[in-house]
């Protein structure tokens, strides 16, 4: 199996796993039974975690709330700030993940009014739409930093520099960029921010919401009840091991960002000349491989004359997909792919690669060798 569906999640690094370990067998005490040296010993790891994580991400350990990953960070983040405010206004872009766009539907329907942004053929939202669409009632602007499908990074400060002339408080999924590219949520300077650590060699189940307490601090209303963890915000038994390891694994990707994206972007392009050599129709889906608004892990491709799913599934040995890992279940064509302009068929014609820093040249010769035997077998 050559595994290249990195977008939807990682191997967890060996080195996380190590870090992990002591915390399911040693020490597995309750985080919230301080009342025993146990308990108060696993809970000051969790806060030296949350330093730590807090420290990579670049905020402060107080403006970290853990979650299970980063559809319960976006859920928190939208439903726990609406939930303050009467009917109000929401931006959003029609590019965002299904955890997003999903919330602010469920808003629309109690009374908020919603505005998509339209974006251009790479992704890019449109600023004229973002500064034209902002009202006096708009609470929230809610845009991805980079997109899990075409990686696509936004045009940031110029983003910023639109909502703050409002009092609207900005929020983005982070989710495919930090442990990708550097990023610190205070020079970002953004209200809530989430992220999930198996997007970056992490363990799957958990992640993390930035929440700002600096300045012009927010608040937001809790959505789980019960034992009143994390500062009453996500009642829960706290995932001591997925904390850790999500430690662990912005400490790897700190250590490995001057060496990884440049290594594994070049390996992406030449798996990508190589397909455009031996299918030279191939056409690109998203930012110019070249460009430093792409993620360097990324690529997605339209294969013309042969749906993405039949190919995947004729490639078998070959791990990728045709659009974000939590709405295949649907079968719905990339709503991504369509706001970018793409037509139907070339929709369901689109296929996602996502590498990490365990691909291998001999990995890219051999998917690219299986990728076209199998697209010329099923090419009419």
């Amino acid at each position: 199996m050559i595994y290249l569906d990195n977008q939807a999640t990682t191997k967890c690094a060996a080195e996380v796993v190590a870090a992990m370990l002591p915390f399911f067998t040693e020490e597995y005490a309750n985080p919230s039974g301080v009342a025993n040296a146990f308990g108060r010993r696993t809970q000051e790891r969790v806060e030296a975690a949350r330093a730590s994580i807090a420290a990579q991400v670049g905020c402060q350990s107080s403006e970290i709330v853990f979650t299970s990953g980063s559809t319960e960070s976006n859920n928190l983040a939208i439903n726990g700030l609406l939930a303050r405010h009467e009917s109000r206004h929401i931006i959003t872009s029609q590019i965002e993940h299904p955890s997003v766009l999903a919330p602010i539907e469920q808003a629309e329907r109690r009374g908020f009014t919603v505005t998509r942004l339209l974006v251009d053929s790479c992704g890019h939202v449109d600023l004229n739409h973002l500064a034209e669409s902002i009202r006096p009632d708009t609470l929230l602007v809610s845009i991805m930093l980079a997109n899990n499908e075409i990686g696509t990074l936004q045009k940031w400060a110029q983003i910023v520099e639109i909502v703050r002339k409002s009092e609207a408080f900005l929020h983005t999924d982070a989710t495919q960029a930090i442990g990708k590219i550097p990023v610190s949520l205070s020079d970002l300077d953004v209200d809530l921010a989430s992220f999930s650590g198996h997007k970056m060699h992490g363990p799957k189940g958990v992640g993390a919401l930035f929440i700002r307490q600096r300045g012009r601090r927010v608040r937001l209303t809790q959505q789980v009840y019960g034992g009143g963890q994390e500062k009453g915000l996500r009642s829960g038994t706290l995932n001591v091991p997925g904390i850790v390891g999500l430690e662990a694994a912005l400490e790897l990707a700190a250590r490995e960002m001057d060496q990884v994206p440049a290594r594994i972007g070049q390996l992406r392009n030449e798996f990508f000349a190589e397909l455009v050599r031996q299918i030279p129709d191939l056409q690109l889906n998203g930012p110019a491989l070249d460009s430093p608004d792409r993620l360097w892990n990324n690529l997605n491709c339209v294969f013309p004359g042969v749906e993405g799913q039949t190919l995947a599934l004729a490639c078998e040995q070959v791990a990728m997909s045709s659009g974000s890992a939590c709405s295949a279940a649907h079968a719905e064509p990339s709503h991504v792919l369509k706001a970018i302009g793409r037509d139907l068929d070339e929709v369901r014609s689109s296929l996602r690669f996502g590498l990490s820093r365990f691909t291998t040249a001999a990995e890219i010769s051999a998917a690219a060798e299986l990728i076209v035997a199998a697209y010329r077998r099923l090419k009419p």
